[in-house]
């Protein structure tokens, strides 16, 4: 497998269970996080996507968001020593107009300190949202063939995959979803296509490295024909 990505769903929810605040979920949810580089490494899996900030992730609480913001900044600045250690590059993907002006220095340091790192490609999905990737990499698509640069001829997958905010992250082979909700989400749209979904009740934060080896174990009993 090359690519790997994860919809962490169930954070709150967690925290609900234990009678906590909402964001503290989210706090507990990065030592999965950590569970799921460690498996990626192990299994020498290049690629990771995690489903961090969507686009509609907007309309929750200043509060929360604002929490959400400043955990991802910090846990980027805390864990940037070890991520270098275990040669993992790390990619913040999503609409850069809406990231927050205040984690933007950071997220920026942290790209540029393990852009030689290659162990372990991790992309943090962050203020992402499929539609809105495909509809960005369309118009500049469109001002491209406007501009006389492409030829309407000229465009094909290979060539709309290049206009879009993942570009150079292969499809997924395996996306796992838990939380208990059977959807996609708005996640992976397009590069999804043909990937297998592994759905597991257990919310994000209880997520173990045994749950991440059923699901591998899950992946490797697929039988993926493309069609054919």
């Amino acid at each position: 497998m090359r690519h790997l990505a994860c919809i962490m769903d169930g954070n709150r929810r967690y925290a609900q269970a234990h009678g906590w605040k909402p964001w503290i979920g989210h706090q507990k949810g990065v030592d999965t996080v950590r569970t799921v580089l460690e498996f990626c490494l192990t299994e020498k899996i290049p690629y990771l996507s995690l489903y961090t900030f969507s686009l509609e992730n907007f309309k929750r609480s200043e509060v929360e968001k604002n929490f959400l913001f400043d955990l991802i900044g910090l846990m980027a600045k805390k864990h940037l020593a070890e991520l270098i250690e275990k040669d993992i590059k790390v990619k913040f993907i999503g609409n850069r107009d809406l990231f927050p002006e205040h984690v933007i220095p950071v997220l920026d340091d942290v790209e540029l300190q393990t852009v030689n790192c290659s162990s372990l490609q991790v992309n943090f999905l962050f203020c992402y949202g499929s539609q809105q990737e495909i509809v960005s990499a369309a118009k500049e698509i469109a001002r491209k063939v406007k501009d006389g640069l492409l030829h309407e001829n000229e465009i094909n997958e290979a060539l709309f995959v290049q206009h879009m905010w993942t570009a150079g992250t292969p499809a997924p082979e395996l996306v796992i979803r838990s939380g208990g909700s059977r959807r996609i989400s708005n996640f992976l749209l397009f590069q999804s296509a043909y990937s297998e979904y592994y759905f597991t009740d257990q919310y994000w934060p209880a997520l173990t490295l045994n749950d991440f080896k059923k699901a591998f174990e899950f992946f490797n009993a697929s039988k993926r024909n493309f069609g054919a």
